[in-house]
């Protein structure tokens, strides 16, 4: 059975359009009878969607436009769009070199969310991790954002710091240290701290205005990616750098 479409929101929708196209500022009468709508189910959807932001009132003519939250998620849409386009070659370059699967994620709502993933260059099954959530406090992609974006750096010490494992740096001091430690080398490191078994390493993504706009991570089994089941393999951890480097300088950033 097909899901019906929500009457309200495809009406919502089709007054973004309308604003979008034409004319900048359109009154109540033109938008009700552009879309055939009574008037005053006209006027509510547009005063939902002034309420969220999404269209702006003219106070003096009383005419309607598009409003400053629709520009700043675009922005946004845009700004991830940028970075997974210009991460897509070298982050294939970087699984096929190291032989483990790469991640390339964002600060979202207190957490790290994947917006790039490409998998491990072998048979084995794996999941599409795209659009999937992870810690801020215990990952490698999760450490470089707190270390080098000062928004995620406020979040991540007013969330909860769940122990994942017993290896999870949870206290407050040893955690900041951990930060300090990150951009000191410019890497993070995740060493079954989220899951047994999993070893991570992590470098940031600079836009040109030097702002950390993401990071990209080697994620792979411990045995794998470092050497005695502790350290992280040193080639692996340049490998990492070298792609983050690569990406910041397409986004514009100056050599660093």
């Amino acid at each position: 059975m097909m899901a019906k479409n929500i009457q309200s929101l495809e009406r919502a929708a089709a007054m973004l359009r309308l604003l979008a196209g034409g004319e900048r500022r359109l009154g109540l009468s033109d938008i009700a009878s552009s879309l055939e709508l009574a008037k005053g189910t006209a006027h509510g959807i547009l005063r939902t969607l002034q309420a969220e932001g999404f269209v702006e009132q003219d106070p003096t003519s009383g005419r309607y436009q598009l409003g400053a939250e629709l520009l700043r998620l675009g922005n946004s849409y845009l700004d991830v769009h940028e970075l997974r386009a210009r991460a897509l070659v070298w982050t294939d370059d970087l699984a096929r070199s190291s032989g483990e699967s790469v991640h390339l994620g964002v600060l979202h709502q207190q957490g790290v969310l994947i917006v790039h993933h490409v998998f491990r260059p072998d048979d084995s099954r794996q999941v599409l991790e795209v659009g999937a959530m992870q810690p801020l406090h215990s990952t490698a992609l999760g450490k470089v954002l707190s270390a080098y974006d000062p928004v995620a750096h406020s979040e991540v010490l007013e969330i909860d710091r769940e122990a994942f494992t017993p290896r999870t740096v949870t206290a407050l001091r040893a955690f900041e240290a951990e930060l300090d430690l990150t951009r000191a080398r410019g890497w993070a490191a995740d060493v079954e701290e989220t899951w047994e078994g999993v070893a991570a390493v992590a470098a940031p993504i600079h836009d040109r205005r030097r702002m950390p706009v993401g990071a990209i991570a080697i994620t792979g089994a411990v045995e794998r990616v470092c050497d005695d089941g502790k350290e992280l393999r040193a080639e692996l951890i340049a490998a990492v750098r070298d792609c983050a480097r690569a990406v910041s300088r397409d986004l514009g950033a100056g050599r660093f």
